[in-house]
């Protein structure tokens, strides 16, 4: 009989990561095995009461209560430093399991690899992942083989595996592209002057990195808008004066991979005054000719059955909420800044995944199944034309970049996010807020080789 732990889940695979939950279930066993717990100490006599060994004249041990806080101190560092290298070797084995399904997909059967076998549904790797490195510098961080109670985490796991990642890409790394809410602001803001992030994106850009986000965010061929968006960031830039030739390492690419904007110096409309904005790039440009051949009636009908079914949603769960449509996007937003709960807008995501993909079946082969993406937007669900997978392509060819100099900093990277989708054309790195991002840039800057003229 399938257990009801087992339905649950099933059930609930979209909010799990195969791979890390692999990992996490590996490093359970030395947890549970050998992580020893403290000695009993004993507790200390009260005053007029003897031991059995006194009261029979002294005959018996002569252990105390100190010798207990001795041997508990001498066995307390060799058992860290052995639960420390167990954990190590389980981190080599999996980056040995890692690089032979490089090497097998380079061959073009990543199927036949060990590790593709234990977890089918496992991404590509564009670098070899050092692990046990990488585990290492978490360890001295945050203790991880001292800890009793609490095993590996899945958080561990997942800084564990972006670590890795920044000390692989660090020496090839030439382009870097980044989602926007939750990983460079918080949900919902714009780019504040004060942000931390933007001596670190400016150091990148130093160093010859071309940087870009990657957004959901359209507002056809409209750079104000995104100029609004990162308006702080722009006015760092503008006040520092940088040069030109530095400010074209900076791109902006929204609705997911339909509006490409590049930054530099331009006439401001009102004053004639030289500002830092966005210049928009028609997209005859840069988009290959599959995206061109999009057409329009095409992209409206695909809404459309977008649309019907997310309001079906709306109404089926009585949701507080209107439906925004876009030229190459829908969505339902909440009403008055209400609140809608992630069950919903998961079932809103995974609901309307399923009746596009039934759409483009019945379609039949006569027209272009267009690419779209449908992702929970943390308060709110949208279905986009495209997704970051073709943004994050379009970039690599446009720029020269190829996977393994690529990496994308992303907060949704669950089968319900729109960075999910970026696996397959690059290296990742999954944060889940702005301090995460700032704190993987200090990792990755350091290790970066700057031009001789800092441009």
């Amino acid at each position: 009989m399938t257990s009801s732990y087992r339905i649950n889940y099933q059930l609930r695979a979209h909010k799990r990561d195969p791979l890390i939950e692999f990992i996490k279930g590996l490093l359970l066993t030395p947890f549970v095995l050998h992580a020893k717990p403290r000695k009993p100490v004993l507790t200390a006599p009260i005053d007029g009461d003897l031991s059995h060994d006194q009261e029979s004249g002294g005959g018996g041990s002569s252990h105390t209560q100190d010798d207990d806080k001795n041997d508990y101190q001498e066995e307390e560092k060799p058992m860290v430093d052995a639960n420390l290298q167990r954990y190590l070797e389980i981190m080599k084995s999996v980056e040995v399991m890692i690089e032979e399904h490089r090497r097998k997909a380079l061959k073009g059967v990543p199927e036949h690899s060990r590790l593709h076998r234990i977890v089918p549904s496992v991404a590509s790797f564009f670098t070899p992942l050092p692990l046990e490195a990488a585990f290492l510098d978490a360890n001295a961080k945050h203790s991880i083989a001292a800890r009793r109670f609490v095993p590996p985490s899945f958080n561990d796991i997942r800084r564990i595996l972006n670590t890795a990642q920044v000390m692989a890409i660090a020496p090839t790394v030439s382009l870097i592209t980044f989602d926007g809410d939750m990983t460079l602001y918080d949900d919902g803001t714009c780019f504040a002057d004060n942000n931390t992030l933007i001596p670190l994106l400016v150091t990148l850009m130093r160093a010859g990195l071309r940087v870009a986000i990657v957004t959901a965010a359209g507002y056809p061929g409209d750079a104000s808008k995104y100029e609004e968006r990162l308006a702080g960031l722009l006015r760092n830039f503008q006040s520092n004066n940088l040069s030109e030739k530095l400010l074209e390492r900076f791109y902006v690419l929204g609705g997911e991979c339909n509006y490409l904007f590049r930054c530099g110096w331009k006439k401001n409309e009102a004053t004639g005054a030289a500002v830092v904005g966005l210049t928009y790039i028609h997209p005859e440009s840069y988009q290959p000719v599959d995206m061109l051949a999009w057409k329009h009636e095409d992209i409206q009908e695909l809404l459309d059955v977008a649309e019907e079914n997310l309001m079906r949603c709306v109404a089926a769960m009585n949701l507080k909420a209107v439906a925004l449509r876009k030229s190459r996007a829908v969505g339902i937003v909440p009403i008055n800044d209400g609140k809608i709960a992630r069950e919903q807008l998961d079932e809103c995501v995974l609901s309307t995944q399923q009746r596009l993909l039934e759409y483009q079946q019945m379609s039949g082969p006569s027209k272009i199944a267009i690419p779209f993406c449908v992702f929970n937007g943390g308060n709110d669900v949208f279905v986009d034309i495209g997704n970051k997978l073709i943004g994050v392509q379009v970039l690599q060819t446009y720029l020269g970049a190829a996977p393994d100099e690529t990496v994308h900093v992303g907060d949704q990277f669950l089968s319900t996010g729109n960075d999910f989708a970026t696996r397959s054309s690059c290296c990742t790195l999954w944060i889940v807020n702005p301090e995460e991002t700032e704190s993987v840039l200090k990792e990755l800057t350091p290790l970066l080789t700057f031009p001789a003229d800092g441009m």
